[in-house]
C-alpha cells in the first residue's frame, strides 16, 4: 500500500511512549552511537579475523561487498519498513515509531539516530538473517566477515543522515546528498529513499523530479 507519511512538520520534540524508561530508550546522541557502535564493529572484525581465523584477504573482500550492500538494504528497509503504513492501528503504532516520528519532528536531533537497544537488537535479527543464508551454501562462518562492514555501512549512514538535519550542505561537494534527504522530507516522501546515495532509486524508480520541474 501506499506511504502515507506526511509532509507536515511540527517544532519540539516527538513523544513516543508514556513510560519513562521506554522513552529513555528512544533517544541517543553522537558520542553514545559512536562509542557502542564503533565498539561492536571494532569487536566483529577481532572474531571474525582472530577467533574465526577468517583468511584476510577474504575478509577485505567480504568487507568491501557488503559495505556496497548496505546501499540496497538501506534503501529497501526505509522504502518497504519505514514506510509501510495502512490504516490498521497497530501498523500505524509500528510506523510512528520506526520512522513516522521522524518524518513529524525532522529537527528532533535526539532522534536523528537508531540508539543503541533497539540497534543492536535489530542488527542481531540481521545478523542471524544473513547467517542462515551464507549457511544454506555451507559458508556460515563467513557471516563473521560480511557483517562487519555491513555494519559499518549502516554506521557511516547514521552519521550522514544526521548530518543532513543538523548542518547545512557542503557549498562544494556532497551538497546533492542534502538535497535528495530534504526532498524525501519536505515534498517527495514518496520518493528519494536513499540518504547515502542516489543509486537505488534511480535503479528502481524513485527518483523525485528534477529541479526544473519542481517550479511547476
Amino acid at each position: 500500500m501506499e506511504s502515507k507519511v506526511t509532509t507536515e512538520h511540527k517544532k519540539g520534540k516527538a513523544e513516543i511512549f508514556k513510560n519513562p524508561f521506554l522513552e529513555s530508550l528512544t533517544k541517543t546522541s553522537l558520542t553514545s552511537n559512536i562509542i557502542v557502535y564503533g565498539s561492536t564493529v571494532i569487536l566483529l572484525i577481532y572474531i571474525a579475523l582472530v577467533v574465526k581465523n577468517i583468511p584476510i584477504n577474504t575478509f577485505i573482500s567480504l568487507f568491501i561487498i557488503s559495505i556496497f550492500s548496505w546501499t540496497l538494504t538501506e534503501y529497501l528497509l526505509h522504502r518497504f519498513l519505514f514506510h509501510w503504513i495502512n490504516e490498521n492501528k497497530y501498523v500505524q503504532r509500528f510506523h510512528f515509531i520506526m520512522h513516522g516520528s521522524h518524518h513529524q519532528y525532522p529537527k528532533d536531533t535526539e532522534r536523528l539516530l537508531m540508539p543503541p537497544v533497539p540497534g543492536l537488537i535489530m542488527g542481531s535479527i540481521l545478523f542471524g538473517l544473513q547467517y542462515v543464508l551464507f549457511s544454506i551454501f555451507g559458508y556460515g562462518v563467513l557471516t563473521w566477515g560480511f557483517f562487519p562492514g555491513f555494519f559499518l555501512g549502516y554506521l557511516l549512514y547514521s552519521f550522514l543522515h544526521r548530518a543532513t538535519h543538523v548542518y547545512s550542505p557542503p557549498k562544494k561537494y556532497f551538497s546533492w546528498i542534502w538535497r535528495h534527504h530534504l526532498l524525501h522530507h519536505y515534498k517527495y516522501p514518496n520518493k528519494a529513499f536513499g540518504v547515502s546515495n542516489t543509486i537505488w532509486d534511480r535503479v528502481f524508480g524513485t527518483m523525485p523530479p528534477k529541479r526544473k520541474t519542481q517550479k511547476q
